[in-house]
């Protein structure tokens, strides 16, 4: 059935006036709630995008929606040139979540990968002694961290790349789960070298899990060298796999954690990069900012995300879940079902 009226006004006006960066199925979304949205004509639909993992926790989730709506009614945004008395508990519990020292607030996931991208050539440069204008960071290929031009620069997507160069130099890339070529392009230059930037789980590029052992791996490799890893975690952590991170399924602890879209809850965009004193405590007053990262809003939203992630209760659900759809839908393998990941 094709969509009534008010979808087809409404398509034709976002078809009109909206840039064409996006295709979205005929689906006109007038509410939400937990794992449910219903369109302008009433009918419901099972979400199963969540928002590219943004809404872990369900659309419109009560704490969620508590905690904002109390917070607007206090302080929504300051100037970074003044405290809030937000930032610290949301800093502080973040870093003790992440097992980490620091945390510096961004607002897309995007921005905190690129966040971390600065922050791995400043402290190498700073402590590592890297040569001005020759730090590498090694990404994996079929990659997904961002649409900017920098982060565009080290992946594989033509469509991504088309049109938008030239590139940012200073990313060598090498096959996802390939240890010996990782270890190959770490030995190649590893006085130059200062991060391997990886997504523990390949989102964008059809839910692919590294081979066993790959990310232990890469975190020996990276710690005999002095090189930091970075693990982007904005779709697989914050509960997504059955974990806090995805690194835990390996035992994994890198040197910097990139977090967003679940941190925000699906209410307002919230991201972050957390990772030790001797690595974010390279950066200085007026180096790198952000008008609303961090802001009171941003924080107490995450605060609550924060403390709805320590109970575990949305790891051992998703953990339960997954494990009973993988099951399940491997059933259907050979009838009309390629491969279940």
């Amino acid at each position: 059935m094709g969509p009534g009226r008010s979808a087809e006004r409404a398509i034709a006006a976002a078809e009109a006036h909206g840039a064409h960066n996006y295709h979205p199925l005929p689906v006109v979304v007038a509410s939400a709630e937990g794992a449910w949205m219903t369109d302008v004509e009433g009918r419901r639909y099972l979400d199963l995008l969540a928002g590219y993992s943004a809404l872990n926790f369900g659309h419109r989730n009560r704490r969620l929606i508590g905690a904002a709506k109390a917070q607007l009614d206090r302080v929504t945004l300051t100037s970074r040139a003044f405290h809030h008395d937000r930032f610290g508990a949301f800093c502080s519990e973040l870093a003790e979540l992440c097992g980490m020292e620091m945390v510096l607030p961004m607002n897309t996931g995007a921005e905190a990968v690129e966040t971390a991208v600065k922050t791995a050539r400043k402290w190498g440069y700073r402590i590592k002694g890297v040569p001005y204008g020759r730090a590498r960071i090694i990404a994996a290929g079929n990659n997904f961290h961002g649409r900017t031009t920098t982060l565009i620069s080290f992946s594989t997507d033509p469509e991504a790349r088309a049109d938008h160069g030239p590139f940012t130099p200073g990313f060598p890339i090498v096959p996802y789960g390939d240890l010996a070529a990782m270890e190959a392009t770490l030995d190649a230059a590893p006085e130059e070298t200062v991060a391997v930037l990886l997504e523990p789980i390949q989102g964008e590029a059809g839910v692919v899990v590294p081979p066993p052992g790959y990310l232990a791996g890469v975190r020996e490799l990276t710690r005999e060298r002095n090189v930091l890893f970075i693990a982007d975690e904005i779709q697989s952590g914050l509960g997504r796999t059955g974990t806090t991170f995805a690194c835990e399924h390996e035992g994994v602890v890198p040197d910097v954690y990139v977090l967003g879209k679940a941190l925000g809850g699906g209410v307002v965009p919230v991201s972050a990069v957390v990772s030790s004193r001797e690595v974010l405590g390279v950066h200085r007053p007026g180096e790198h900012g952000s008008t609303f990262g961090g802001s009171p809003l941003a924080c107490a939203v995450a605060l609550e995300v924060i403390a709805m992630v320590r109970t575990g209760e949305f790891q051992r659900h998703s953990a339960t879940l997954g494990e009973l759809l993988h099951r399940e839908l491997g059933l259907l393998r050979g009838r009309g079902v390629q491969e279940v990941r």
